[in-house]
């Protein structure tokens, strides 16, 4: 439980490093560095693009359902659907207005960064023609990082940071591993993507979990007291005791 003892504020001050900012751009600098070296260095695609084809070489038809299930349903659309409904569970079933914004646009931030570093990098998706049994042959220059895995990432730090401090802490945490492996394995297993590939989402998502908790520890509560009906759901503290408790850490 968070320092004021009612959970519906629980996400008023996140955790974040005291050098955020700088541990920021480090990210972004580190996630650039590793994918165009992956895109550019020789020999390094080729390495690659031959674990996705070993993992065609051990498709079975079971696996292959769930594979492309799993695929589909965290598609973008999919995705959608999941954080609208995190945010109005919290929102209107949890009466919580600042665990809904902030839960939300931690999980939606994240996600959406795999954009940008998609279009920095351009990075081509591995060729369909090279694999013996590819399940998903995506086209195009959007390989790096890995959206659906950047997804579960931010969604699975956004769950661990509403979490922490309660008996919940290491289950989420455990389970949070879990689906970011997973669902990486299952974007090599439908050869979408290169293991660079879903390393640099984690990455991504982590560095924009850094950035984007820094932002709301500063402005969150400033811009959530700006809405005038938002008191009127659930509590939302004022932004100057927000300041305050973050002095205090």
């Amino acid at each position: 439980m968070d320092d004021s003892g009612d959970p519906r504020i629980r996400l008023a001050i996140m955790p974040q490093p005291r050098h955020w900012l700088l541990m920021s751009l480090m990210g972004v600098l580190a996630v650039l560095i590793l994918g165009f070296s992956a895109k550019l260095v020789p020999g390094v695609l080729p390495a690659e693009l031959a674990l996705d084809e070993a993992l065609t070489d051990h498709q079975g038809p079971a696996l292959n359902v769930v594979a492309v299930a799993v695929s589909t349903v965290f598609s973008p659309p999919g995705i959608i659907v999941v954080l609208v409904a995190s945010f109005l569970f919290l929102l209107v079933v949890r009466r919580s207005p600042v665990n809904a914004f902030a839960f939300t646009g931690l999980a939606t931030f994240g996600w959406l960064c795999s954009e940008v570093f998609k279009l920095a990098v351009a990075e081509p998706r591995p060729p369909a023609g090279l694999l013996d049994h590819p399940l998903l042959a995506e086209i195009g220059y959007s390989s790096f990082p890995s959206g659906h895995t950047t997804y579960v990432a931010a969604y699975a730090i956004a769950c661990y940071v509403l979490a922490r401090r309660t008996r919940f802490e290491i289950p989420v945490a455990v389970l949070g591993i879990v689906a970011i492996v997973g669902m990486g394995a299952v974007r090599l297993y439908v050869s979408a993507h290169y293991l660079t590939d879903v390393v640099g989402s984690v990455l991504v998502a982590s560095t924009a979990a850094v950035f984007f908790s820094g932002v709301w520890n500063r402005i969150g509560l400033a811009v959530l007291n700006r809405i005038p009906w938002i008191d009127r759901i659930g509590p939302v503290p004022n932004p100057i005791a927000g300041a305050t408790t973050i002095g205090q850490r």
